[in-house]
């Protein structure tokens, strides 16, 4: 009776074949998962790897009397580093605009060792692109991805310098896409991607990367406070911005030399003149030497239309100000006491706006 309890049990723990093989298959397919993930991260690493720089930055000193304490203990703020990529064999690098601003000194250094001083060729604070230029030949460099086929959820790598630490690779996906930031000079950076991707100090102007090794991105701003919550400058408006700064060296806008700021418009005003907008633009201050013509603005005007576009913000305004605005005669209507009048502006340009 014991050996038969024994058999029974012996039977009873025995895996069949068929189940055997479901638990080996399932194992297999975990594996070859894993694999596949791994490997689309290192190929994509590997063939950007000579392309990414790190960069050591130099910048002007404020001459105040903080500055000149904090220098008499050893601090030093004129000094930065961040993060670059080669993106023509001549030796133009892609990078942050507010990574070089203002710089007396960009060191970069190569994944080789080598290292050269660079020139600025230009920058684009409204965009928070920089392209700057090393004297060397026959680099390796990255290509532009086109950043209107990237989706929410496909995997994402970025490389960079965090705090110092050359060629760190992390990965996560494409968190969202669409969103707003803004910019040091006050306009939004629109169509930009959120990743979750890990970024710090040190990543800021590092390519964010598809499967394939293409530059989708140049991450550019962390939330400091938040944890997986990143952003990159999508590729599609760098590349535009870095071909505008390789041939120009800057990018031009339309400007109205005006101050202003979003007022909501009293609801009689709107049913009065069947307005389609709630808010508009109110003219704050106008620059009377402003290389533009804005002579039939006056303060208090509340814009409410440019062209046959509707105003609703200042960020409509920025968006509207395009190259191809500059110079062209635009009717702009506007609120002025109450009454609907219909003004003439001609945008100019200015240099770093």
């Amino acid at each position: 009776m014991i050996k038969l309890i024994n058999n029974e049990n012996e039977e009873s723990n025995r895996v069949t074949p068929k189940e055997n093989s479901s638990h080996l298959n399932t194992n297999q397919d975990d594996t070859v998962l894993f694999d596949a993930y791994s490997q689309a991260v290192v190929n994509a690493s590997e063939k950007v790897r000579d392309s990414v720089v790190h960069l050591e930055v130099k910048k002007k000193n404020n001459q105040n009397r903080a500055n000149n304490r904090n220098r008499r203990r050893g601090y030093r703020p004129d000094t930065g580093s961040g993060s670059g990529f080669v993106i023509s064999p001549e030796g133009f690098i892609v990078t942050n605009s507010h990574v070089v601003h203002d710089a007396t000194n960009i060191n970069v250094n190569l994944a080789d060792g080598r290292q050269y001083q660079a020139d600025l060729v230009g920058e684009d604070p409204s965009t928070d692109v920089a392209v700057i230029r090393i004297h060397a030949h026959d680099l390796q460099a990255v290509s532009f991805g086109d950043s209107s086929k990237i989706k929410v959820g496909q995997l994402a790598i970025a490389i960079g310098s965090p705090y110092g630490f050359e060629y760190t690779v992390t990965a996560g996906v494409i968190s969202a896409l669409g969103r707003s930031l803004r910019s040091g000079t006050g306009r939004l950076i629109d169509n930009v991607i959120q990743t979750d991707a890990a970024l710090n100090p040190g990543n800021s102007g590092g390519p964010l990367l598809n499967s394939q090794g293409q530059v989708v991105g140049i991450n550019t701003a962390v939330i400091l406070p938040a944890q997986g919550i990143c952003f990159a400058v999508a590729s599609n408006t760098a590349e535009y911005v870095v071909g505008k700064l390789m041939t120009e060296g800057r990018v031009r806008r339309g400007y109205l030399g005006i101050a202003g700021q979003t007022y909501p418009i009293p609801a009689r005003l709107i049913n009065r003149h069947q307005l389609s907008n709630k808010q508009g633009v109110r003219i704050k201050q106008i620059e009377a030497d402003a290389p533009t013509y804005n002579r039939e603005m006056q303060v208090n005007d509340v814009i409410v239309k440019f062209g046959d576009d509707l105003v609703s913000s200042i960020d409509d305004l920025h968006r509207l100000l395009t190259e191809h605005t500059i110079g062209e005669r635009i009717d702009l209507q506007v609120l002025r006491e109450n009454k609907l009048v219909t003004i003439k502006v001609v945008p100019g340009t200015i240099e770093g706006i």
